[in-house]
């Protein structure tokens, strides 16, 4: 499974966030790149404990569900998912400020391996491995990568 603890995995995140250029289309959503960057660092904050997102209510019978689906294989996370309030990016970003501290999060994450993971739950998956948080952060990456065709 892809994850942010493997060295080729993360390489091939860096080399795909290097290829982001400003005037990238995306082929879905309402975000820019560099909304998408910012959305993909402050996600990255919540994997290596930096933010604490706020629960979800109760525990959710769904989010479990979903996450054994999300996180079970492979298989891309799906075009158009829901995101967390929190991670709604509206305002300007700069791409090359914003690429800079999501790479730096990736690095602080693959290098510190699972002691330096979250211990706090998911808002809406509930409790997390650390290898849960690898796969998933691989996961979301790849996603919004993708989303600009990169």
């Amino acid at each position: 499974m892809r994850n942010l603890y493997q060295p080729s995995d993360v390489e091939q995140i860096r080399e795909r966030l290097a290829r982001l250029q400003p005037d990238s289309p995306r082929q879905w959503g309402t975000m820019n790149a560099s909304q998408a960057m910012a959305h993909c660092a402050t996600a990255m904050e919540w994997a290596v404990g930096d933010r604490i997102p706020p629960r979800m209510g109760l525990p959710s019978l769904l989010g479990r569900i979903i996450k054994s689906k999300v996180l079970g294989d492979d298989a891309p996370i799906r075009r158009n998912s829901p995101t967390a309030k929190e991670l709604v990016v509206v305002n300007e970003c700069d791409l090359n400020a914003e690429r800079e501290r999501l790479t730096s999060l990736i690095d602080r994450f693959a290098a510190a391996g699972p002691a330096g993971c979250s211990t706090h739950p998911h808002p809406f998956f509930g409790r997390m491995t650390p290898d849960d948080w690898a796969v998933l952060a691989y996961k979301h990456l790849d996603h919004h990568l993708r989303q600009f065709g990169v």
